[in-house]
């Protein structure tokens, strides 16, 4: 008996060695990815003359240049052209950035995000040898978030490219960066999801993952498995700042088409044909006949755009374009915005229980008409006291409806803590609706008038303009009368 407890007893430990060993090869082995990956990422850094405002944070423990990443990228950052928390003052001074990127040519050619070399005076970049360079910006974009930069060397190592729509969600994924300036840092995860949509961020159907990404990693490159790369860090979803297990990449075919217009043109063209959409709900589809909820609503169409001369009608639902389906209202900028100007199109759209073909020849989608310099600002003489949404609004001027192409609308120009409405300064309000009855909003005394006339409890929607792009916002309860 003993003899056959001992012989149960050794079998028992060679079974959990065997166990252990084949666990121990099904787990993933980055070394040999970091070994022959890691020298073609580099660290970023950065210099800004600034003014220092009293309104910025000292967080003690952190260097100017994490601050700086984190204000700048991982919590909300104001809109070009509103005015500051506060005014500037001080004496000018140098403030630093980090950041992270990776070597896409011998020559020089390095990628990045667009937010970390913003409004450089001067860019450092550091190989994993400690060799520094300076490095010149050779073309950003904002809207994808991606730069080009050059340093003058060669020989250096590239990265190799994969293809980010052959990722699987569930595969393993590892990025190297510079989180908090710690160079070279390797984290791993999975992919978490593709084709993921932000908040304005029409143009990139990101990739996310549960991979550690924190300031510093921005301009980072995403490897599959096979040492290619991916996709480029970008954001974090965080309400510390920190990594909380939701992190986005660019992918990298989104990025390599970005990159060649800025090498070749210096700047990037993109498709517009001229339309204001919205999601198809499960209740918009019954009410329209669709199959099942999918599409882009058209809530409105340019007059003389692309889809107008097209013949595209507000409630058409675009279903698919240039031969390529458009499961949600996020998918049309996208491939509308990858179409060259000047190219020709189909679209499918539904009209009144029928499917459609119409040919477009698509336009050039022009940069933020809503900049710095134009950005809808109230002239003084037009404020106006919070209204019962707990937001100011003065009218728009002249040159300004001009130039967003607007014949009606007030700009939001405060937002009170307090605010019912979820909007932003800078947001045009177009229309307010209110049991159905839509009305074109013309100036500010009406508008307040038509907020007056409402109960304490009623449901209205706003039709607001942000930038490029139309959404509509329910508000449900407004407060006392005055």
């Amino acid at each position: 008996m003993n003899a056959v407890r001992t012989v149960t007893a050794a079998w028992l430990v060679a079974f959990a060695c065997f166990a252990s060993a084949q666990a121990v090869r099904e787990l993933p082995d980055f070394t040999r990815l970091v070994d022959e990956q890691g020298n073609a990422v580099v660290n970023i850094s950065t210099t800004q003359a600034v003014r220092r405002s009293g309104a910025v944070p000292q967080v003690p423990g952190m260097e100017d240049e994490e601050v700086l990443e984190f204000f700048r990228r991982f919590i909300p950052r104001q809109q070009p052209g509103q005015p500051g928390p506060g005014p500037e003052r001080g004496p000018r001074s140098e403030s630093r950035s980090l950041g992270s990127g990776f070597i896409v040519s011998a020559d020089g050619y390095i990628l990045t995000n667009a937010h970390v070399v913003e409004g450089a005076d001067e860019i450092n970049v550091r190989f994993t040898d400690k060799r520094e360079f300076k490095a010149k910006v050779i073309g950003a974009d904002r809207r994808t978030d991606i730069a080009v930069i050059k340093v003058d060397a060669t020989g250096l190592p590239a990265v190799r490219f994969g293809d980010p729509t052959k990722l699987k969600v569930g595969e393993w994924v590892v990025a190297i960066g510079s989180p908090f300036g710690f160079e070279n840092t390797v984290t791993a995860g999975i992919v978490s999801a593709k084709g993921r949509s932000l908040p304005q961020e029409n143009f990139v159907p990101f990739i996310q993952t549960d991979v550690a990404i924190n300031p510093g990693n921005s301009g980072g490159p995403l490897f599959n498995m096979r040492g290619e790369v991916v996709g480029i860090n970008s954001q974090i979803y965080s309400r510390t700042g920190g990594f909380m297990g939701l992190s986005f990449a660019i992918p990298i075919d989104v990025a390599l088409d970005i990159q060649k217009q800025l090498r070749e043109k210096g700047r990037v063209a993109r498709g517009r044909i001229g339309v204001v959409i919205q999601e198809v709900t499960r209740d918009l589809a019954t009410s329209f006949g669709l199959d099942r909820p999918r599409g882009a609503l058209v809530n409105s169409v340019e007059k003389g755009s692309p889809a107008d001369k097209a013949g595209v009608e507000a409630t058409d639902i675009i279903v698919g374009f240039d031969g390529k389906p458009v499961e949600s209202s996020s998918d049309l900028p996208r491939l509308v915005g990858s179409t060259r100007p000047g190219s020709q199109a189909s679209m499918e759209v539904w009209r009144k229980g029928t499917t459609r073909r119409l040919a477009v020849t698509v336009g050039e989608l022009q940069e933020d008409r809503i900049a710095a310099t134009d950005k809808p600002r109230a002239p003084k003489q037009a404020e106006a006291p919070a209204n019962r949404l707990g937001i100011v609004v003065s009218e728009l001027s002249a040159e300004q409806k001009k130039g967003l192409g607007l014949a009606n609308g007030v700009v939001v120009t405060d937002v009170r803590p307090d605010a019912k409405a979820d909007v932003r300064k800078g947001d045009v309000l177009l229309t307010l609706v209110h049991k159905g009855q839509h009305t074109e909003l013309r100036s500010v005394e009406q508008f307040n008038r038509l907020l007056s006339g409402l109960d304490k409890n009623a449901v209205i929607t706003l039709q607001v303009r942000r930038g490029e792009s139309t959404a509509f916002v329910t508000i449900s309860g407004l407060t006392d009368k005055g």
